[in-house]
């Protein structure tokens, strides 16, 4: 089969085009894959999400504004399948089979005529987690499917170091990681007693953004604490492999049911940490719930001072790290690539 897929963030390279990629990967075994974009990212994206893009071609962005209505329409008359990533727009797509893919949680949908005669030609929508489900399921005409993201599994390091490790992108938008407010809480951490660690905050950055990461630096003081922007694939797995412990907060101090949107949508990198043997303290809100079972593979807290608490007591109880960990090793091993690629042949068949 032809397939052609569309992200139009794809430059971002950030957790949604991992998602993206991982189908373009899984697919292209058995099909032509053809991404639709006028820059070829392929080196850039396997550097920095560590997998191989081996046999899927860059083609000219048909949904581009250099191409007119007629000739995008016709030209998707050529596919078997088309992904598309929406933003709760719907395109006019002509090939035989069409997906949306929506990577956050929709809070509302035009309903008129002409978009309900567009959904016609659409035969499903994937998205990542029930916690975006829940939402597209109120939306969206039609079936929506679920499918987990396929995470990287990390070497697991003997003698591991005493570091708190969060990775996300440093950005002040919708999705904001709150590494302001860890910072604060790792001070919080040292000064009670955490004299012998080290917080280290990883992520990618866009120029809109640089401005947040410079303030970030000028907030950890003499503190033990690292910014890592834009590491690579290799990166963050060295920081997985060394770190004991995982922090994250994505939709602190939010109204997640008026909001949701500002809630972590899955969690990739906290799948990553916890099959690196880390042990994931994270807010008990979005997608994080349906990854960590609190106080069997890692913990979720509703406030601050439970996460101090909660990495205090990770800290000073060695035998509890050792079966935390242990336990999130397991629990990282059920978002494997073939999962993930039986699961996305059951939703298109």
């Amino acid at each position: 089969m032809r397939i052609g897929i569309y992200d139009p963030y794809l430059d971002t390279l950030g957790g949604g085009e991992r998602y993206i990629f991982s189908i373009a990967r899984s697919l292209v075994k058995n099909n032509e894959i053809d991404i639709f974009w006028n820059e070829n990212l392929k080196q850039e994206a396997e550097k920095k999400f560590g997998f191989s893009l081996s046999g899927i071609n860059f083609e000219k962005n048909i949904f581009s504004k250099e191409f007119g209505f007629i000739d995008r329409i016709l030209k998707t008359l050529r596919y078997d399948i088309i992904f598309f990533v929406s933003d709760g727009s719907i395109p006019v797509l002509l090939s035989k089979k069409n997906f949306l893919v929506v990577q956050y949680p929709l809070k509302s949908f035009n309903k008129g005529l002409i978009n309900r005669i567009k959904f016609l030609k659409i035969s499903g929508t994937i998205c990542y987690s029930n916690f975006i489900k829940r939402y597209l399921d109120k939306m969206l005409p039609g079936e929506v499917f679920v499918l987990n993201p396929t995470t990287s599994s990390i070497k697991v390091k003997k003698g591991k170091e005493n570091i708190i490790l969060n990775v996300g992108r440093f950005t002040k938008g919708t999705n904001n990681k709150k590494q302001d407010f860890l910072i604060e809480f790792f001070k919080r951490l040292y000064n009670q007693g955490a004299k012998d660690w080290k917080l280290i905050l990883c992520g990618s950055v866009l120029d809109a953004d640089i401005e947040f990461v410079k303030n970030l630096r000028s907030k950890k003081g003499k503190y033990p604490i690292e910014i890592i922007i834009s590491p690579t694939f290799d990166d963050l797995a060295n920081f997985y492999s060394r770190a004991k412990i995982y922090w994250h907060a994505t939709g602190l101090g939010e109204d997640i049911g008026l909001y949701p949107e500002k809630a972590e949508h899955f969690g990739i990198s906290t799948v990553e940490a916890m099959s690196a043997g880390c042990v994931p303290v994270v807010i008990n809100a979005g997608g994080q719930k349906e990854i960590v079972e609190d106080g069997k593979n890692g913990f979720l807290w509703d406030n601050p001072d439970e996460l101090i608490k909660l990495t205090m007591k990770i800290i000073n109880d060695k035998d509890l790290f050792e079966k935390i960990s242990r336990n999130a090793i397991n629990r990282a091993k059920f978002f494997t690539e073939d999962r993930f690629d039986r699961q996305l042949q059951e939703n298109i068949k």
